[in-house]
């Protein structure tokens, strides 16, 4: 396995899309290997002014599709119209779906109209391995013959258009969370071997070494903050040491436990928080628990929040507003609320990988049709509950709290969720293959 101190040898050009954090965020680990810097295609500084136009349409149509389910009467119905186009068939029957459809061939155009050549150009200035987080890049860097060109997965389950529409003739390599995005990348026609099952890329800083110290120092903490009335400990105590140490699992509990409130990228569902916020607002003041609301780089979502706050909690030390200005600033400031979070609420986006760091998850209501894939897999790991109503979130929460809950599913999200993704992409990176690992914590 690559080790972080052998990544001074690494470069790539690392790629992503402005469509939302969720592509942004799959690379920010790698930004320490990145020649010049991550590539944003839609920005412009890499896209001319004829492609920002093509850009901005498709990046209006993510948001609206975000936000378009909480108008009244309507939202259902506008909702699945722009859904349908983005969906993605059921898992069974395992049929062939190697086929171009619609979605294919309109990327096909858009590529030979131009868009991405900006990109293009700049990465063609020195023969690099590119990677990226968003399937127009990796399409169009095939298209032009570009060398090696790896395309991460930022989902559990994708449409048919992250995949050329003729899938023999590409050579896209792919980067995989989990095995029901390799099952589909077989199903779009997507030989083995260019799929790599290297799981999604979790952020250095919270992994620490090749040996997770970081990460097991951190969730020994939060196991013990997620198990007040010892329901878990009794149970999976012996387990917990064996993986986490001895020191790490007998952590005690030196804090309250911390809940955190993320919005999606467009600020979608922002009104949940604040709902959030009115209910544990005397728990939150008696101390008895901490509230970060996530706001990412959107002014107005951080605005929105800091309002709530005046109004409802002013001065309280117990809950604050994690933001940034910019991408930069705002990774940064949220993986370093991550090493005392405890609880994660949030749609299931992107996000749903870092269960793997032990961090449980509440699942918000589903926005589009890889997020209830996401859901899905959640499920399936066991690491994640579905939200009840926020106005009751002091009762519900302190509930799943008390019964361990919580602590179960932060130990089974750590167990089955791959944690390896940034080291694996690394290995793949510095020597062309992935090797097989026989622990159960890196496989």
């Amino acid at each position: 396995m690559t080790n972080i101190g052998d990544t001074e040898r690494i470069k790539a050009w690392i790629t992503a899309a402005d469509m939302g954090l969720g592509h942004k965020r799959a690379v920010q680990p790698l930004a320490g290997i990145a020649e010049e810097g991550v590539i944003i295609a839609n920005s412009p500084d890499f896209a001319d002014p004829e492609e920002l136009k093509v850009w901005d349409r498709m990046r209006a149509m993510y948001e609206r599709l975000s936000r378009v389910k909480s108008i009244p009467l309507v939202g259902n119905l506008l909702f699945g119209i722009m859904d349908y186009f983005q969906s993605i068939k059921p898992a069974y029957p395992r049929i062939d779906l190697s086929f171009p459809t619609v979605q294919t061939r309109f990327v096909d155009r858009l590529i030979g109209n131009g868009l991405c050549a900006t990109m293009l150009r700049k990465i063609g200035t020195k023969p690099l391995p590119m990677v990226t987080s968003f399937y127009q890049n990796a399409m169009a860097a095939d298209r032009t013959g570009y060398g090696r060109v790896y395309c991460i997965i930022c989902d559990a389950d994708i449409n048919r258009v992250w995949v050329a529409g003729s899938p023999k003739e590409s050579r896209v390599e792919y980067m995989v969370p989990c095995g029901s995005a390799l099952l589909r990348l077989r199903q779009y026609g997507v030989p083995d071997d260019r799929i790599y099952m290297t799981g999604f890329p979790l952020p250095l800083e919270l992994l620490g070494n090749d040996d997770l110290d970081v990460l097991k120092a951190d969730l020994g903490q939060r196991l013990a903050v997620l198990d007040p009335k010892e329901r878990f400990r009794p149970l999976h105590g012996l387990n917990v040491e064996h993986f986490l140490g001895r020191k790490n699992a007998a952590q005690k509990a030196d804090r309250p436990p911390t809940f955190a409130f993320a919005v999606g990228g467009a600020g979608a569902q922002k009104d949940i928080g604040a709902a959030a916020l009115r209910s544990l607002a005397p728990r939150l003041e008696a101390g008895e628990c901490r509230f970060n609301l996530i706001a990412g780089v959107r002014k107005e979502v951080t605005d929105f929040f800091l309002g709530i706050i005046e109004e409802i909690l002013p001065g309280c030390p117990n809950v604050r507003v994690i933001w940034g200005r910019d991408d930069i600033e705002y990774f940064s400031a949220f993986n370093e609320s991550l090493h005392e979070t405890d609880v994660l609420w949030t749609k299931p986006s992107e996000l749903s990988f870092y269960v793997g760091l032990g961090i449980p998850m509440v699942a918000a209501p589903s926005i589009g049709s890889q997020e209830r894939f996401n859901r899905r897999w959640l499920e399936s790991v066991q690491a994640c509950y579905d939200q009840h109503d926020p106005e009751y979130a002091h009762e519900w929460l302190f509930e799943y709290l008390a019964e361990g809950r919580f602590a179960e599913a932060a130990w089974s999200g750590f167990l089955k969720a791959r944690k390896y993704g940034t080291y694996k992409i690394l290995e793949i990176l510095a020597t062309g293959t992935m090797k097989r690992e026989t622990s159960p914590l890196k496989r």
